[in-house]
């Protein structure tokens, strides 16, 4: 009698690649806090769970493009842009009387507020009279974590030019260092073992990589077919391999399973 151990339901997530072409084509990426419990210490985009917040009702009259999507995305993009806005200091939205938000979008202390669900995301956006862009967001990947591991993530990646008038800071809990790389150095300093890459963020450098500036990787993200990733364990003479869709984009890959999943 076999003891197989329940697959974990995954659970709704979303990333974004935040771009810039100043000084060179980079893409924000942040340290995760050596005492997280997922990917402690890799280098990731600003990324996390989707909350119910993200899904409330309300949003409507806070929002740009509301109606251009359907319920799903509505909520995975404000979780995307809520992740950046709490992990990074970024926020991807307008004045209602459509200026920009220049410099410093909020204080520290707002931020690790929203974060630590004192205060919620949407009255922060009400305060500031802005309105969260949904359309500035360009699917880029969609990533489900493979079905063997007992936390997984059903993670939407979202890539977006970077406003030219706000600053980037990491938020000093789940993140300690923020840092605008070319998608080429992070990954040499992966191969490098200077810096910790994980599986799926690797991937996703390489396929920036292939862009030469950040509107060819919005234009590029625009043109793909999005093929949902949901990596499978196969056997290999040498050991069990991750294997990607072959339609997904990445090419033929296979990653040994202990190589950093």
């Amino acid at each position: 009698m076999t003891d197989a151990r329940p697959v974990a339901e995954p659970r709704p997530a979303a990333t974004i690649l935040l771009l810039r072409d100043q000084p060179s084509f980079e893409v924000l990426m942040v340290k995760r806090h050596q005492q997280i419990d997922f990917a402690s210490g890799a280098l990731v985009f600003p990324g996390g769970k989707s909350h119910a917040g993200d899904h409330d009702a309300a949003w409507a009259e806070h929002v740009l493009g509301w109606d251009d999507y359907d319920a799903e995305q509505r909520g995975m993009r404000i979780a995307a842009i809520r992740e950046v806005f709490e992990e990074a200091g970024i926020l991807l939205a307008r004045r209602r009387n459509g200026q920009p938000i220049g410099g410093e979008a909020a204080p520290m202390e707002i931020r690790q507020a929203v974060d630590a669900g004192t205060t919620a995301f949407l009255d922060v956006v009400r305060d500031l009279q802005a309105q969260l862009d949904l359309s500035t967001l360009t699917p880029f990947a969609r990533w489900i974590t493979p079905v063997m591991m007992p936390k997984r993530f059903d993670t939407w990646f979202y890539v977006v030019k970077a406003p030219d008038d706000q600053l980037a800071a990491c938020d000093g809990r789940e993140t300690v260092d923020a840092e605008w790389i070319a998608p080429s150095e992070a990954l040499r300093l992966a191969r490098a073992g200077e810096r910790t890459v994980i599986f799926p963020t690797r991937m996703n450098l390489q396929l920036l990589a292939e862009a030469g500036h950040a509107e060819d990787a919005v234009r590029r993200a625009q043109t793909r077919t999005l093929v949902p990733v949901l990596p499978e364990v196969q056997k290999r003479p040498h050991g069990r391999v991750l294997v990607l869709p072959p339609d997904a984009g990445y090419g033929a890959v296979e990653e040994l399973v202990d190589a950093g999943m």
